[in-house]
């Protein structure tokens, strides 16, 4: 037809918005037309594929997929609270993964996920909710018994902050669980590692099964970056998790039983009084 041209579709542009928490940023995957990052102010959060769900981009969202994988046989739903949202990328993945399950979102960002919600939304038959306000107050109104699986992924300022790292908070988590249930953390460190050293001795001292899970230069200190803390009354897949997150695209480490002992040399578990904040990253870890 004259007068029409036909060209390659365009890259979608970025997002910038201003949220509670800082300047959010959705940046658009150039490989994937429907596909995107997740920033606060500079630091990378979440990547989100709406037309794959089960990608997991991020090193630390596929070890927490690995977690949902595990939890429970294949297929079977799940009841999940997410404290932190994000991009909603964990539930969108179990949502795809494991129809029929029914998960509690809990965000303090109302602008945030009111931005997610609008660019990147959720599909209407996923039985995802979410609620505004603090994790630790959100748990706080879910009844006893009722998780499968409590993922902690809640960053302030890139810091997790200090009330969710106790043991009264585990208390909390421990209760909303089943008897079997997982309690799994994405948490932060470097150098001296004296932050994860304590969140272990924290969560060995109220769940009687404990794994870390992280890159090895960040478990020799060599370099700030996530770790997976996972911890349950039941039985951990060690063996599996292991084999899953030593062959990711980007091989992690998992330390277990005694070797996680000596890896926790003398740290003592916080408690409210004691709690502090996960440091803050280098300035320069995102340039």
């Amino acid at each position: 037809m004259a007068g029409k041209r036909q060209g390659r579709s365009r890259t979608p542009e970025p997002v910038r918005e201003k949220v509670d928490g800082g300047v959010a940023e959705l940046v658009p995957d150039r490989e994937r037309p429907r596909a995107w990052s997740l920033l606060i102010d500079g630091a990378p959060q979440s990547h989100v594929d709406l037309d794959d769900p089960t990608r997991l981009e991020f090193a630390y969202q596929r070890r927490l997929g690995h977690v949902v994988d595990l939890v429970s046989p294949p297929g079977q739903p799940l009841h999940v609270v997410h404290l932190g949202g994000g991009a909603l990328t964990l539930p969108r993945y179990v949502a795809a993964t494991r129809p029929r399950s029914t998960q509690q979102v809990i965000e303090n960002d109302a602008a945030l996920v009111q931005l997610v919600r609008r660019e990147l939304p959720l599909d209407r038959s996923w039985r995802i909710r979410v609620r505004g306000g603090d994790a630790r107050e959100g748990l706080a109104k879910l009844p006893d018994h009722w998780a499968h699986l409590i993922i902690a992924d809640v960053f302030t300022g890139a810091r997790t902050p200090a009330h969710l790292t106790s043991t009264e908070f585990l208390a909390e988590a421990a209760r909303v669980l089943r008897p079997s249930g997982w309690y799994a953390a994405n948490l932060t460190d470097g150098g001296r590692l004296d932050f994860l050293r304590s969140q272990v001795a924290t969560v060995r001292a109220c769940f009687p099964e404990c794994l870390l899970a992280a890159d090895p230069a960040v478990l020799r200190g060599r370099r700030f970056g996530n770790a997976l803390l996972l911890g349950t009354a039941g039985e951990l897949p060690v063996a599996d998790l292991t084999r899953r997150i030593a062959t990711d695209p980007h091989p992690g480490r998992v330390e277990h039983g005694r070797v996680l002992a000596d890896f926790t040399a003398g740290a003592v578990a916080v408690t409210d009084a004691t709690a502090k904040s996960s440091p803050a990253p280098p300035d320069d870890i995102f340039r």
